[in-house]
């Protein structure tokens, strides 16, 4: 699943930007999600975590987040289709997409849709807490553009 290195300061390396951001996790593995809700919550990061996109979309701080972390393949709405909805209601969310299925063209499917990155499992921890990091600090830049 995620593979455990010491998850340090990655996260907060940033300053203010990640600390106390809200991180949304949509898997449909319970593992995975309990996992990452560990990961995240050491990185001190506040954690909502979903087992399918339609949770998600109900969720009622969905727009409040500061990324979302996002399985594609799961039962229902898939991962791709979770990410259209959620450029569409919430333009400068940015989306981190995690996948156990290598394939190149759902990989550039999801970069062209606006994903800051995607990790394939088992992924490393420090990576993942990097690019939520650097997810954060572009929707900080780009709420900040507009204001």
């Amino acid at each position: 699943m995620v593979r455990r290195r010491r998850a340090q300061t990655v996260a907060r390396g940033t300053g203010k930007t990640a600390a106390k951001a809200l991180v949304v996790v949509v898997d449909d593995d319970a593992s995975v999600r309990k996992a990452l809700q560990r990961l995240l919550r050491s990185a001190e990061y506040e954690v909502e975590v979903f087992a399918s996109a339609a949770e998600a979309l109900a969720g009622e701080r969905l727009g409040e987040a500061g990324c979302v972390v996002l399985d594609i393949r799961m039962p229902g709405i898939s991962g791709l289709d979770l990410q259209r909805q959620l450029a569409s209601r919430y333009p400068r969310l940015p989306v981190v997409v995690i996948t156990g299925h290598a394939d190149e063209e759902t990989r550039q499917r999801a970069l062209a849709g606006g994903a800051v990155a995607v990790l394939y499992k088992p992924f490393d921890d420090e990576a993942l807490l990097a690019d939520i990091a650097r997810a954060i600090e572009s929707r900080g830049r780009s709420c900040g553009a507009r204001s």
